[in-house]
């Protein structure tokens, strides 16, 4: 079963949800599952992938459990309301699926002992709070080297949303696949401080192709940056599903996110009295990470794409692996070292080559 909550409910959303706490359920009944979301269902993107991600766990598991989620909820006093009304609710395993909802996830876990919390893309955890995300940056790795071959201006774009690691670490691994495979390639970034907001998606976009952009990444929500290098004729790279319908004659991927399995494995373990906290990283060798590439990329291109993809599952390679100095000269990562996941999860600095000024 699956309820629906739309964000004007959210000051009503026990009454919405048509649940009351039980105290000593069955162990026949279902669990109930809360999913927080931070943009529409329908956003094409994020979101969308998340609620693919809920709909597998939920036909997987069938009547062991009960779902529910809410949209739209911004990053600070409404996720942590929503969060709590959730818990008081009935619910026994709420996943927060945004970077902002850190801390209100955190705050909600220390005073629902009872309940298990699962944050997106975070580094804070409890006894009953664990943390799950995607190494979307070898994603981002493989799709630097389709832009390195691709582009004719040697200058590439991306539409970025808010300065946390997840977003940073990305934008440094096309740079370092940049720098590998056609040396002196520029990467500009624009700055929408939004997840989802079209308009400002599209006129990011617009403005990185006026420099002279000829391929366009997004770590935003929406289609919207794919629909205009569609329009203006330019490459572009997918985020978080795949995009290429959006733009069929401009996507070279789509850094494709997976959740089912995740989520499936996860809420089984809570069921089966199994569950522990954990910093889950799923990506391309498990396949919570999945690169489909277009059929516009020349043979050879795609080739030595999926040789990359081959060595990063096989743990062959690893796109982080220093020498890896920031936009200073200092050594990050010295020669031969391959960064540690602390390391990746609190990136703050861009690499060498990054000719952008990183927000404070």
């Amino acid at each position: 079963m699956q309820k629906k909550i739309k964000k004007p409910l959210l000051r009503t959303l026990i009454a919405a949800l048509g649940f009351s706490a039980t105290l000593g359920a069955s162990a026949a009944d279902p669990l109930k599952v809360g999913f927080v979301y931070i943009g529409p269902v329908g956003d094409h993107g994020w979101t969308y992938q998340h609620e693919q991600g809920r709909k597998e766990m939920a036909a997987a598991l069938g009547d062991k459990v009960d779902t529910s989620f809410v949209e739209n909820v911004p990053e600070g006093a409404d996720a942590e309301r929503v969060i709590r009304n959730m818990a008081k609710s009935g619910y026994k395993l709420i996943y927060t699926t945004s970077f902002g909802y850190m801390n209100p996830t955190l705050k909600v876990a220390k005073q629902f002992p009872g309940v298990i919390f699962e944050h997106a893309t975070g580094y804070k955890q409890d006894k009953n709070m664990g943390t799950y995300l995607a190494r979307t940056y070898e994603g981002r790795y493989v799709g630097g080297y389709l832009a390195a071959k691709m582009t004719k201006t040697k200058k590439v774009g991306y539409v970025a949303s808010f300065p946390i690691p997840e977003v940073i670490r990305d934008i440094n691994a096309i740079q370092l696949a940049l720098d590998k495979y056609n040396p002196g390639t520029e990467m500009k970034v624009v700055w929408v401080n939004s997840w989802f907001d079209p308009g400002k998606e599209s006129d990011a976009a617009n403005a990185l192709i006026d420099q002279g952009v000829d391929v366009v990444f997004q770590h935003t929500d929406s289609p919207a940056p794919i629909q205009t290098a569609e329009r203006r004729g330019v490459y572009s790279v997918g985020y978080a599903s795949d995009m290429a319908h959006f733009g069929p004659k401009a996507v070279l991927t789509s850094i494709v996110n997976d959740w089912g399995p995740h989520y499936i494995k996860s809420t089984q373990a809570v069921i089966d009295g199994t569950w522990k906290p954990q910093d889950y990283w799923g990506g391309l060798a498990d396949g919570t990470v999945k690169l489909p590439i277009s059929d516009i990329v020349p043979a050879d291109v795609k080739t030595e794409a999926e040789k990359i993809i081959a060595d990063i599952k096989s743990g062959a390679f690893h796109p982080f692996t220093g020498p890896i100095k920031d936009q200073s000269g200092a050594v990050k990562i010295p020669a031969g070292v391959v960064a540690t996941e602390a390391e990746l999860a609190s990136m703050n600095y861009y690499v060498e080559n990054v000719k952008a000024e990183l927000p404070k």
